[in-house]
């Protein structure tokens, strides 16, 4: 596909389509191919009582779009200390071993593969970051190895966070700022500066929303859905984020803020090869990590298909390498990740493309719907619904 007019009109009209029939409060869209934007809107509201316009450069909560950010320094890392996929964890951080986990592989952890979607230690906060890593350490995996896979909300950012810290010595919120943040001057952040607070839209829970698998699922005890949605403990309600405390501090798995711009900018930079002005980010070698699928199948916690790279949510395929869905578009090869109430962002490296989407009005469920849908099937000019 290549950037024109009606390219832009589709887009347009698919954006203020979502504000018109009353699923937005405040949004932002863009779009990135061959190296430059050539789609950016912003609309609405900041806030709940709609007084603060978003503007361009307004910041919002990403959730877990956050998990492709850490995916990539977590691979970064692995490449640049020489190791591979199938190194296992436990060689370059020893304690995670304990309990039987010795033979868990990178690759495992990061496709969710390892088992480690929830936390036996129901006491571990989600602010202490130590506690948590102990946590993880001493459990054992929840099912074993080969048996499928399961998203993991919380855990996968503290699992990710060390071995960044186990192979370089920084937590992963400053190796993001120091490797990629600061050289691409991007308004992204995995522990936002205080100076920052005043630019940050105000984050609105969910409206009541159908019932499904999945929350059917979220409504039992002791689920591993429930489970794995509720550990590390100490999260109790999507506004809990809104406060100066939780914007500062560092959570990996779904903290990240930032703006649509910068977000689309660094997935541009992805599919152009991994370089940019002249830089090179990623080798050839770590790009293919991000595009190879290594796990698919019904996800344990989200109760519904998905797909995973070593980090990144694919869409999955049928026997015949035909979608069964295109949240990330029609090419094969796109991968991303979406975050908790409809925000998104991917990769399209067939068409060079980099695409975000964020919002503050959270819509029920985990993978994107409807508004997320229209704008991505507005950009490849895809008719008809679903």
């Amino acid at each position: 596909m290549s950037a024109d007019g009606a390219t832009a009109d589709r887009l347009r009209a698919a954006f203020e389509a979502n504000f018109q029939n009353g699923a937005e409060v405040g949004a932002a869209l863009t779009v990135w191919q061959d190296g430059r934007e050539i789609f950016s809107a912003s609309q609405g509201w900041r806030d709940a009582a709609r007084s603060i316009p978003w503007t361009p450069d307004t910041l919002v909560l990403i959730w877990s779009a956050t998990k492709g950010l850490t995916s990539a320094c977590v691979l970064h890392a692995l490449d640049r200390a020489g190791l591979d996929l199938p190194a296992r964890v436990a060689d370059f951080w020893p304690e995670f071993g304990e309990n039987g986990k010795t033979g868990i592989t990178v690759g495992e952890v990061l496709s969710h593969r390892a088992g480690l979607s929830a936390l036996p230690n129901k006491t571990a906060s989600f602010t202490d970051h130590e506690a948590v890593i102990c946590a993880i350490e001493q459990q054992a995996a929840l099912w074993p190895a080969g048996e499928g896979h399961g998203y993991g909300p919380r855990t996968y950012g503290f699992v990710a966070d060390e071995i960044v810290r186990r192979l370089s010595g920084k937590t992963l919120g400053v190796y993001w700022r120091e490797e990629f943040g600061e050289p691409m001057a991007l308004d992204l952040w995995i522990g936002l500066p205080e100076g920052l607070h005043a630019r940050v839209a105000q984050m609105l829970a969910p409206r009541a929303g159908g019932e499904d698998d999945f929350t059917r699922a979220m409504a039992v005890p002791g689920s591993l859905t429930r489970e794995a949605f509720s550990t590390p403990a100490g999260l109790a309600s999507p506004s809990a984020m809104n406060t100066p405390a939780m914007r500062s501090a560092s959570f990996p798995s779904f903290g990240g803020i930032g703006s649509a711009g910068s977000l689309a900018k660094f997935y541009a930079m992805l599919a152009a090869g991994g370089e940019w002005d002249g830089r090179r980010y990623f080798s050839r070698r770590v790009l293919g990590w991000m595009c190879e699928p290594l796990t698919q199948g019904l996800d344990k916690t989200l109760c519904d298909e998905t797909a995973f790279s070593a980090g990144f949510m694919l869409d999955p395929v049928d026997a015949a390498g035909k979608k069964r869905r295109s949240l990330f578009g029609p090419s094969p090869s796109a991968f991303g990740h979406p975050g908790a109430g409809g925000s998104l962002a991917f990769a399209d490296p067939v068409n060079r493309i980099g695409f975000a989407y964020v919002m503050n009005q959270m819509e029920p469920g985990v993978l994107p719907k409807a508004r997320a849908v229209s704008l991505v099937r507005a950009l490849y000019g895809i008719r008809g619904a679903g």
